[in-house]
């Protein structure tokens, strides 16, 4: 695999002897599907509206019902898509395919036939749903050459759930026409989740050039004893007899139009564009054919395509001294945005759920969202407090409007212990690199459901009625602010502790798959993540104080999670206030509202800070010899610890020592022990980095569904790159920068090595035991990669609004002129920054001697090896920020 320019276009060849890759294919608002190489992989709007049949892993290889282009040359028929039974089995055509920002192309070359054909396939950005593919035949032999084209596109057209439920059924709603060059199916019905209901959505195939003869019928296509790799009508003159104005009712569709024959002289090529649409109003055939089905029109609107996702990407760019890093960095940044698109679902690998993002992926995709400066990360974070329940706990669907949310989307209530941590964390970042601390104190509403004391209960006198916001006792939907969400959030679980006085597990945390000890087991991991909010908390309120700001309001009932008077090494004295603040806002709020000072609320934090130090430490922590020791990170289901050493075997987790380091907590002795520990007992080459877990060996049905996977997969013990990401981050903030740094180079190297990992460029959720990446795309992993990258390795953070420099980059990150430049946005204003390593010096041994704004100094303020720049100096600059930075 290798770049071709450096705006990350890359070749791959020889793919046809690699299984499993796909690329997404959208037109950044409801399209979204995926290509593979064989021109396999679905497309569709939503769940219940899939134009190509539902695609999982297996299908890439092993389904027929992809884009077919069939031609009849030298009394063969051959498929340019490779799907084929003569071409499977001679295996003798050389591939390979090229792909951009988001385009994909297939070069596909036979010698025996003489023919080079290349096929460009992308989905105009915009909100027409219609994906375009021109095809490209090329004569490359000496002589005239003949053949006869036809587009073949299996027309699914209704529900994922119809692949088994009623497939057959479903066809028989199929209503098929053929019209002037394409054909359209508009099912009388749509059964699915939401019942029978009339549909409104046509499905269609179009093609450019003229067509001589249709078939809409599935089954007549493929012929008795055919099938889609060998269609028996091919064999004949003719694939059918149908006629412009022809309907066929009942029966699967397939969109197979056969052109006339074309004769190419030596050199000459053929060109046509077919595409595939979905509308829920019936197509504009002219508009079709003359603004998409159209050659000239085609190249428009993917030069405009391209020239869209690349101002999207352009925000973050960085020159290194690896120009292949630089190039695989843009693919990263392009995830995020994926995910904001896809939800987790609508992907090969992601083949759950039905599009919808979690409470967790949300925050996720913001921080990446903060860094590149989108315009609308203000109100996304806005609307998604939204979601916060009035016990802590929250809403775990988000639902396609901004604040819309769902209780579950089995209707199955589950708290995930860890959802309360993650928007202070992302809301954090935005302070820092905004300074708009104001945000704090707007006005939210919380989700109201009748899920009540974290799920456990149900508000019996709650009903739809009363809407998904909660209510006062005079009926009026209270609004806190957004400072109020964050407390709650946080102290609530301060109190929800087990027996060993850690914050429960409920039904997980970020790792999904501990969903098997609600009952006793709790999460020391997250349990370090709570307090470094606490401490970050504690801070931004005594930032509020140097503002001025002497106190906060919030309802009156969750006074007692601040003013308690307890004793915290108590679980069952938190237990019960927690109980007794769940009975109060059982239903409805008094409506009261309290003022408190800002400073007792410090002093009540720092209390709690205090007692989640020294309980970790004097409780979770494992010496294991003098150079190595680790911090446990869960106990299971019957209240014993996960990890330890267990008949002489270290068992351990990575998750367990991330944020034990992140938040503070671990000295540096005890860092460098754990790095110790993890080289030891996780990291594997093979995988290209630390492994979640060690072996645990066994089914672990008092823990969760992660010990029934082969280790080495997925949360049981694969390189699972969300949280090599975060271990990376914990590293760099505490100063282990070129421990931190190779996390992020292995991955690196190893992506990029496509006979190992075989994906194309980007960053996968993780890597399995044979080394290849999977899920890739749709992955939290982006966004801390580029957090690590933007925030840490080039150190371009905020300080309450503030332009902190705090590089943290290794010698051989510059180049050849000893210096290294980066490209991202700050506080709306794009912003580059050039760090000149005259003295090509080692981390740790450089610092910011001076700073140049165009070739002019100016005034910083020295702050940890680093540079605080303030923001009215910046603000004075109208257009990009350009920085030179002197390290000496």
């Amino acid at each position: 695999m290798k770049f071709l320019n450096n705006k990350g276009l890359f070749r791959v060849d020889n793919v046809q002897d690699v299984s499993y890759l796909y690329f997404p294919i959208t037109n950044g608002y409801l399209l979204r599907g995926a290509i593979t190489p064989n021109l396999n992989g679905d497309l569709k709007i939503d769940q219940n509206h899939f134009v190509l049949v539902p695609t999982s892993q297996e299908d890439l290889q092993n389904s027929l019902f992809g884009r077919h282009f069939w031609l009849k040359i030298n009394g063969e028929i051959y498929n340019i898509s490779g799907v084929s039974a003569r071409q499977k089995y001679l295996n003798d055509d050389q591939v390979e395919v090229s792909a951009g920002f988001l385009y994909h192309e297939v070069k596909r070359v036979n010698q025996k036939l003489g023919i080079e054909v290349n096929v460009t396939t992308f989905a105009p950005y915009g909100q027409e749903n219609i994906e375009l593919s021109k095809v490209v035949i090329k004569n490359i032999t000496n002589n005239d050459i003949q053949f006869t084209p036809t587009v073949a596109i299996p027309l699914f057209s209704r529900s994922a759930d119809n692949l088994r439920d009623h497939r057959h059924v479903t066809a028989l709603l199929n209503r098929a026409k053929v019209v002037k060059n394409g054909i359209i199916n508009k099912p009388t019905l749509s059964f699915d989740e939401r019942g029978h209901i009339a549909n409104d959505t046509v499905y269609g195939v179009f093609i450019s050039d003229d067509v001589k003869y249709y078939n809409p019928k599935l089954q007549d296509f493929i012929g008795e004893g055919g099938s889609l790799d060998w269609p028996k009508s091919l064999l004949a003159d003719r694939i059918g007899c149908y006629q412009v104005g022809d309907e066929v009712d009942g029966f699967e569709v397939i969109g197979a139009m056969q052109l006339g024959t074309k004769i190419l002289k030596p050199n000459e090529a053929y060109e046509c564009v077919f595409g595939i649409a979905v509308s829920n109003k019936e197509f504009d055939l002219e508009s079709i054919y003359n603004n998409y089905c159209n050659l000239d029109k085609f190249n428009e609107m993917l030069a405009e395509s391209k020239k869209i996702w690349e101002s999207k990407i352009n925000k973050f760019i960085v020159k290194t001294s690896d120009s292949n890093f630089d190039n695989w960095l843009k693919w990263v940044s392009l995830q995020p945005i994926l995910r904001r698109i896809y939800g987790c679902s609508f992907l090969p690998h992601h083949d759950y759920g039905r599009g919808g993002r979690g409470w967790r992926d949300l925050w996720q995709d913001c921080l990446a969202l903060i860094l590149m400066d989108d315009n609308e990360v203000n109100n996304l974070l806005y609307n998604n407090f939204a979601g916060v329940r009035i016990d802590g706990s929250n809403a775990t669907i988000i639902g396609e409007k901004p604040g819309e949310f769902k209780a579950d989307r089995n209707n199955i209530p589950r708290v995930w212990m860890d959802h309360g941590a993650w928007p202070w964390n992302t809301l954090k970042l935005y302070i820092d690199r905004t300074g708009d601390y104001e945000f704090l104190f707007k006005k939210q509403s919380y989700f109201k459901d009748a899920n009540i004391h974290f799920s456990k209960a149900k508000d019996i006198a709650w009903n739809d009625s009363l809407g998904n916001k909660q209510l006062d006792a005079n009926d009026n939907i209270y609004e806190g602010t957004i400072l109020e969400h964050i407390l709650l959030q946080n102290l609530v679980q301060f109190f929800n502790v087990g027996a060993h006085n850690n914050m429960r597990l409920e039904g997980a945390d970020w790792n999904d798959g501990l969903d098997m000890a609600k009952d006793l087991g709790e999460s020391v991991a997250f349990t370090a993540f709570y307090l470094m909010n606490f401490i970050q908390i504690k801070d931004t309120l005594s930032y509020l104080q140097s503002k001025g700001i002497d106190a906060i309001t919030i309802f009156a009932e969750m006074e007692r999670l601040i003013n308690d008077d307890i004793n915290y090494t108590d679980y069952k004295a938190k237990n019960a206030l927690l109980h007794d603040y769940f009975v109060s806002v059982s239903h409805k709020l008094s409506g009261n509202v309290k003022s408190l000072k800002i400073e007792d609320i410090i002093k009540s934090l720092e209390k709690k800070i205090t007692h989640l130090k020294e309980h970790l430490q004097n409780e979770e922590w494992i010496d294991i010899n003098e150079d190595q020791g680790f911090y446990i990170g869960y106990y299971d289901n019957l209240g014993r610890r996960l990890e330890g050493i267990v008949d002489k075997e270290v068992q351990m987790t990575l998750t367990g020592q991330v944020f034990t380091i992140m938040s503070g907590l671990a000295s540096l002795k005890q860092i460098r022990k754990v790095i110790n520990t993890a080289k030891e007992y996780l990291y594997d080459k093979k995988v290209a980095g630390y492994r979640l877990n060690t072996n645990f060996k066994g089914l672990r049905l008092d823990m969760g569904r992660l010990f029934g996977f082969a280790y080495g997969h997925k949360e049981n013990g694969a390189m699972f790159s969300h949280m090599a990401m975060m271990f990376a981050n914990s590293l760099y903030k505490r100063g282990f920068v070129s421990d931190a740094y190779k996390i992020l180079n292995d991955i690196y190297k190893h992506c990029m090595d496509f006979p190992k990992a075989k994906i194309y460029p980007g960053i996968p959720e993780y890597i399995d035991s044979d080394g290849r990446g999977m899920y890739h795309y749709l992955t939290g992993s982006a966004s801390w990669y580029i957090l690590n990258v933007i925030d840490e390795m080039f150190g371009i953070k905020g300080y309450y609004g503030n332009l902190y420099l705090l590089p943290k980059l290794v010698k051989n990150q510059f180049n050849s002129e000893l210096s290294i430049e980066i490209t991202t946005a700050f506080n709306h204003k794009p912003i580059t920054v050039k760090y000149i390593n005259s003295n090509n010096k080692e981390y740790g041994e450089y610092t910011i001697e001076k700073v140049f704004e165009n070739e002019k100094e100016i005034d910083f303020i020295p702050k940890d090896n680093g540079a605080i720049i303030e923001r009215n100096l910046l603000d004075k600059i109208e257009d990009e920020i350009k920085l030179t930075v002197i390290l000496k």
